[in-house]
């Protein structure tokens, strides 16, 4: 049964199909949603107008136990933003908003606004193409976004083993139909965004112990290449943001001692 809030954003912009839509993911994604996940909240609240508030009042109600700080909204939603386009090739929809995408003075903002200025600039062919010849190829693509590889050089090694223990531990199982290993960077990515969100719960460790365990010692070197690598052209920035949001948590994760 949908929760008021959803119910509400539904209605805004005409149905679930207008909204999955709006903020560029599948329809059916939206059509299994019970209430807005907490890393989707600033997406629906930019495609509807509601205030976040209305939208989720049980993550506002100055609850410590069930509120979530906006900061950890903030970055679920970079981990998802870089999750999908980690993931899968951005269809037009997903395009059009990332073009809308604005920034201010800090790194990150920067990397926003240039971001948002390759997305006007491309179009879907490119960016598929371009997704192709990085990460898929004809036998391998250009870049290997798995942290087996990058930490030994090697696909499916003990770095995954690792990771999959941790996950076990932490209660968080393989997606059904999944085939990519669960060190590709998109479901790390994907993963993060999940606790920082709320939508995993977890102890007050976890992301920073699977960051620093898991994230950091390759994740950044892999943006690092991908904003040189010699197919990129449009996921280049994609590498400067990714970069750059890792170095911010690497940074806040150790300010946390």
């Amino acid at each position: 049964m949908r929760d008021p809030g959803l119910n509400e954003a539904i209605q805004a912009v005409g149905g679930v199909t207008e909204l999955a839509r709006r903020i560029g993911i599948a329809q059916p994604s939206v059509s299994n949603w019970e209430r807005i996940p907490a890393d989707r909240l600033i997406a629906v609240e930019s495609a509807t107008g509601i205030p976040r508030v209305r939208l989720r009042p049980d993550l506002f109600n100055g609850d410590a136990s069930a509120s979530v700080e906006e900061v950890d909204i903030e970055r679920a939603q970079e981990y998802a933003l870089l999750a999908t386009l980690l993931m899968r090739v951005p269809d037009k929809t997903l395009l059009a908003r990332l073009a809308k995408l604005r920034g201010d003075p800090s790194p990150l903002g920067v990397a926003h606004a240039a971001l948002g200025q390759a997305a006007a600039d491309a179009s879907i062919g490119q960016v598929g193409r371009e997704y192709f010849d990085l990460f898929v190829g004809l036998g391998r693509g250009e870049l290997l976004p798995y942290g087996s590889y990058y930490l030994t050089g090697f696909l499916n090694e003990r770095p995954l083993a690792r990771l999959r223990d941790d996950l076990i531990a932490l209660g968080i199982e393989r997606t059904e139909g999944n085939s990519e290993p669960e060190d590709h960077a998109a479901t790390l990515c994907e993963i993060m965004s999940a606790l920082a969100s709320g939508r995993f719960p977890a102890p007050k460790n976890a992301e920073r112990n699977l960051f620093e365990k898991h994230i950091a010692p390759w994740m950044g070197r892999l943006f690092a290449d991908l904003e040189t690598a010699e197919k990129a052209n449009f996921y280049r920035y994609v590498g400067t943001l990714g970069r750059t949001f890792l170095d911010i948590e690497t940074q806040a994760f150790a300010l946390a001692d």
